[in-house]
Parts: C-alpha cells; sequence; structure tokens
C-alpha cells in the first residue's frame, strides 16, 4: 500500500469534542478550588482591599458631605424663615412700645394739666396743641392750635406743667402765637410767695443752657427770702394774673448798691419739652375792671 500523504495546507488538529471535554473538566477543577480552598479568594481580597474598598469609602464620603450639606441648608432656610418672623414681631412690638409711650407721656401731660387746672380753679381755661416753635431748643416762642374762633385774645396767660409758661403775644382765627417768660425780651414782676418781697424776672435764652433765668430788684431788706423759695406772679404786674407760680431761687447775692439782690431762678415749667398748653381765658385789664365796678 502506498503511503498516506498530506496534502499542502492540513493541520492536525484535534476533534472538537477533546476540546470541549477538557474545557469542562478544568472548569470543574476551579470550581472545586474556588469553593473548596480560598487560593484565589486571597489575590481578590487584595484587589478590593486596594480598589473597591477606597472607591466605596469616597462615595460614602461624599454622600455624607452631600446630606449634610442639604441638611445644613433645610436648617438655614429655617432659621432665615425664623428671623424674617421674628424681624416682623420685633418691629410690631417696636410699634406697640412706641404707641404705650407715646400714650404714657400723653396720659402724664394729661395729668399734669388737670392738676394745674384744678390748682388754679379761680380761672376759666381751654387746653391747646404746640403746632410750631422758634428755632432752637427751646419754646421762647411758639404757636398753638387755637384762636379768636375759640374765644382767645392777646395778653392771655399761658400755663403748663408747673406754672406759668407765658402769653399770647398775637392770636390769628384758629392759630395764636405764645412769647414765653424765658425770651430774651420777656420781662415778669414777680413776687417771693413767702415773704411777699417783689422782684423782677428777666428771660435769657443763653442762661437757659444752665436751667436757670434771672431776677433782680429784690429788696429783701430783712435777709428772709432763700435760695429754692417759690416766685410767683404779683399783683402789680400789667400783663399776668397774680399768684402763677415762676419758678424757685437758684441763687441770689447782694448788689453792689447794698440795697437790693439779683440772681437766678429754676422756671417752674420744662421749657424743652412742652405739648399742650392751658390757656386763662381771662385777662388782668378784664380783673382790674370787673373789681372796679364792683
Amino acid at each position: 500500500m502506498s503511503p498516506v500523504v498530506k496534502r499542502k495546507g492540513e493541520r492536525n488538529a484535534l476533534p472538537g469534542k477533546y476540546v470541549l471535554l477538557g474545557l469542562t473538566i478544568i472548569c470543574c477543577l476551579m470550581m472545586l478550588l474556588t469553593f473548596g480552598t480560598d487560593l484565589f479568594n486571597r489575590p481578590l481580597n487584595t484587589v478590593v482591599g486596594y480598589v473597591v474598598v477606597p472607591f466605596q469609602q469616597g462615595i460614602s464620603k461624599a454622600g455624607q458631605w452631600l446630606s449634610n450639606r442639604s441638611e445644613e441648608l433645610v436648617s438655614i432656610r429655617q432659621l432665615l424663615d425664623e428671623n424674617a418672623s421674628l424681624k416682623e414681631q420685633v418691629a410690631e412690638l417696636t410699634s406697640q412700645n412706641t404707641i404705650l409711650q407715646q400714650e404714657r407721656y400723653e396720659l402724664q401731660t394729661l395729668r399734669e394739666l388737670f392738676e394745674l387746672d384744678d390748682r388754679y380753679t379761680d380761672y376759666e381755661k381751654t387746653g391747646a396743641r404746640i403746632i410750631s416753635r422758634d428755632s432752637g431748643n427751646w419754646y421762647s416762642s411758639f404757636t398753638i392750635d387755637k384762636g379768636y374762633q375759640d374765644g382767645l385774645e392777646a395778653d392771655m396767660n399761658v400755663i403748663a406743667g408747673g406754672g406759668l409758661v407765658g402769653r399770647i403775644s398775637s392770636v390769628g382765627p384758629n392759630w395764636a402765637k405764645v412769647t414765653s417768660i424765658i425770651s430774651d425780651n420777656s420781662n415778669v414782676s414777680g413776687a417771693v410767695l413767702a415773704t411777699g418781697d417783689k422782684l423782677m424776672v428777666s428771660g435769657d435764652l443763653k442762661l437757659m443752657a444752665d436751667g436757670v433765668i434771672s431776677f433782680s430788684q429784690l429788696l429783701d431788706s430783712e435777709d428772709k427770702v432763700s435760695e429754692g423759695d417759690k416766685v410767683v406772679t404779683s399783683n402789680i404786674s400789667d400783663k399776668y394774673l397774680p399768684n402763677i407760680l415762676i419758678g424757685y431761687i437758684h441763687t441770689m447775692s447782694r448788689d453792689a448798691n447794698n440795697l437790693t439782690k439779683s440772681g437766678y431762678i429754676t422756671p417752674a415749667v420744662d421749657f424743652e419739652h412742652l405739648d399742650e398748653v392751658l390757656i386763662i381765658l381771662e385777662q388782668k385789664q378784664q380783673i382790674n375792671e370787673d373789681e372796679a365796678l364792683k
């Protein structure tokens, strides 16, 4: 027999069934090794430890950071809402407190006017509100919201707080201007209530910086007048009704002539804070004329 000659291009190859059988055996061996030993677990664990775990830790930290930021944003939003609500409450309470303080101040003013009205019960009076004043810190000259339509006339006396404020210098239909006793051109004939000694009270806005006005021509020959004594309007004043409180003797000294004394008076009225006043609806001349007719 002639020998078998291989054709050109042919290769030695195992049948496919043998290859499949070999792969199956290898897979079975690998499965046995995997389940029965930790031969492959160690390398895999090493790979997981160096690659997967840090990745997971990074993802966990990022998630935690995002969760914290989300919670902070929610808290900030709540705080902003609470802050806005608190601001509204503070504004409302401030407004209410301001109203209460104003009402308390007005009540105190009305009480003082009521007490003043009760003190001078012999005179008919009407109340008025100050609507404007001249420039400066003191109510040396101001305008009230009543005029001749309300029965006001020039030279009517004006009182407030503790005593005499001044007198009406000019009057319109629904307004009147008041010149106070602290004005530079103001002079009031006064008397020391305790002794009856007469004196002249003069306004001085510069002295009001120290809270006083001046007086002069106090005789006090027996040295009975003391600091703190009350000074009232005298019965010889041509513009002011008698016995209205002007203020209190602050300091005094004897003049160079050794006959009279001069010094300073603390006014009974707070001329820095005035809102409402009382006007006495009688004039000195009218009272004198009425007394003369009697």
